[in-house]
């Protein structure tokens, strides 16, 4: 069930059985020579809808900007800046925490948003008493990396090794590759590839990273794999989503 494909009326009988919501998020930025700006989100959201249609959750719009300053030297890369992020991701909770919500569960497909978003959750859990929300003490948010999933990661490491990277990863290509078959790209990588820089600002990031990849050879990255990848994703979250919200698995 999708919120934005929803009524407000629908959105109402949904919060008689359930006060738990999906939020993918994900990020507007460079994946490499051949990785779409818009893989961290395209992954998240399209995750977010499966883990959705398993466990019958409703999904909000996806967040599709996210914390990529570092990436921002690179063109068609858009970032928040984590304070605006917070104030976002704090409104976005409390609208839908005044209408009854209480189990915020993020599905994440951007590292860089990590810390902010528990930064968000910190904030807004005492916001929400401040401004006197009914159900301020039974708000929880939680975070989960599709990426960080057990079963994603062993078949990443399984079919890619160590060439998975950090960044602009064959695996998060691969089901974008899964998702839009007919925007799959191609470009000749170098066979150097930096990694294991630390990340300061922009401009450091591109001269350790010149093409945008971090260890990683998307070239590895096909379709096939990326139904995989998405498959064990979906399982493994919607447990976890479940689980969160205090409903047995099935």
């Amino acid at each position: 069930m999708l919120l934005h494909l929803s009524t407000w009326l629908e959105v109402e009988a949904y919060l008689e059985t359930s006060q738990g919501i999906i939020l993918p998020i994900g990020s507007t930025e460079q994946h490499g020579p051949t990785g779409l700006i818009g893989t961290d989100a395209i992954c998240a959201e399209a995750i977010a809808h499966g883990v959705g249609e398993t466990t019958g959750a409703l999904v909000s719009p996806t967040i599709n900007v996210g914390m990529a300053l570092h990436h921002t030297a690179f063109p068609g890369t858009i970032s928040l800046r984590p304070s605006t992020m917070i104030l976002v991701i704090r409104d976005y909770i409390a609208c839908l925490a005044k209408a009854g919500f209480t189990k915020f569960f993020f599905i994440n497909g951007h590292g860089g948003n990590i810390a902010t978003l528990k930064a968000a959750f910190a904030e807004t859990y005492t916001y929400l008493a401040e401004i006197g929300v009914n159900n301020a003490d039974q708000v929880q948010c939680q975070v989960s990396n599709w990426f960080m999933c057990g079963s994603v990661y062993q078949l990443a490491k399984e079919l890619y090794g160590d060439r998975e990277g950090s960044h602009a990863t064959p695996s998060e290509v691969a089901v974008t590759q899964y998702v839009y078959p007919k925007s799959i790209k191609h470009a000749t990588l170098s066979t150097e590839v930096g990694k294991g820089h630390p990340i300061y600002g922009p401009v450091n990031f591109r001269q350790h990273y010149p093409d945008g990849r971090m260890g990683s050879d998307p070239a590895l990255a096909t379709p096939e794999h990326g139904l995989q990848l998405y498959n064990l994703a979906v399982k493994e979250l919607s447990n976890n989503y479940l689980e969160f919200v205090g409903r047995a698995i099935a």
